[in-house]
């Protein structure tokens, strides 16, 4: 795919803004809405069932995403494959950063910053799950910050795991789905028995450990290691690293990362409302309090980072 191509005559590719082995994201035009998009692309199917695989993980994320329709939540505009089997996704062009350049670029969170940005990622979650979806990738890679303070959750929709648990080799583009990782995605065949909503709670347990700590739960410096880690290890307490956080703050964290997802919170809901008292206080103008505000609905004010 080259600059100035165009998608079904509708959408033209103007500018690349990641590659990987797998595909593409292009910043694109659509002339008819005359509106910038984002365009993600995944290459031809190869030779065996990688290729395949890819093109069926892209079709579910764009019939998953379509069906939600949250401010937290980048949703999905058009999907189709072209007859030399490459397929496309148009997405919102998000005017932000990820969460992994925010962290890299200004390292440790404060309190409130960290209950900000995980409270908005649980109201999304929390209607994704009511739908009956599971993100399964839940990392600060996959969520984005506006302008204005909004998180946006991107790829929601993969219906099966990127991780394999038999013979696991972490190496590039696994090592950030693996930090984040729940215990079940590594209990071998009857793993996606258990892989449901408090999967992705255990990912936000992890991300709100990150953002406070500065480094995830469990190092990276031996990925050949995490999945025991997360299998057996307790992670360690943001009093082990030397930051002090009130009592509430880690008690939730030791909930999300339960082992045994019968041990964590039941909803996105659940971690909004444990959340609420640490968030930044709103504008004068706006009344927010936990009974009146629906996890399920955007904030009322951004709570930005």
């Amino acid at each position: 795919m080259r600059a100035g191509d165009r998608l079904r005559g509708r959408y033209r590719l103007d500018t690349p803004l990641e590659r990987g082995a797998m595909g593409a994201v292009w910043q694109g035009h659509d002339e008819h809405l005359d509106r910038p998009v984002a365009v993600k692309i995944a290459l031809p199917p190869q030779d065996g069932d990688d290729g395949a695989r890819l093109l069926r993980r892209l079709h579910r994320e764009a019939q998953a995403a379509a069906r939600l329709d949250h401010p937290n939540i980048a949703t999905v505009y058009d999907a189709d494959t072209r007859d030399d089997g490459v397929r496309w996704l148009i997405m919102p062009l998000i005017d932000g950063v990820t969460l992994r350049d925010l962290l890299a670029e200004r390292g440790r969170f404060t309190v409130p910053e960290a209950a900000a940005v995980v409270a908005q990622l649980c109201a999304g979650l929390e209607v994704a799950h009511r739908a009956g979806l599971v993100h399964r990738d839940i990392k600060p890679a996959n969520l984005m910050v506006t302008r204005g303070g909004l998180l946006k959750i991107l790829d929601f929709g993969l219906v099966k795991p990127m991780i394999d648990a038999q013979g696991l080799t972490v190496t590039g583009e696994l090592l950030g789905n693996v930090l984040y990782a729940a215990p079940e995605y590594f209990e071998g065949d009857n793993r996606d028995h258990k892989v449901d909503g408090r999967s992705d709670l255990y990912a936000a347990g992890c991300l709100l450990h990150h953002l406070l700590a500065g480094v995830p739960p469990f190092p990276d410096d031996s990925p050949a290691l995490l999945p025991g880690r997360h299998l057996y290890d307790p992670p360690p307490t943001l009093a082990d690293r030397g930051i002090v956080v009130p009592d509430g703050v880690q008690a939730l964290i030791d909930a999300l990362t339960a082992k045994d997802p019968d041990s964590r919170p039941a909803s996105g809901a659940e971690v909004y409302a444990r959340l609420f008292s640490h968030l930044p206080a709103p504008a004068a103008d706006v009344v927010i309090t936990p009974a009146s505000e629906d996890p399920a609905r955007p904030f009322r004010a951004p709570y930005a980072p």
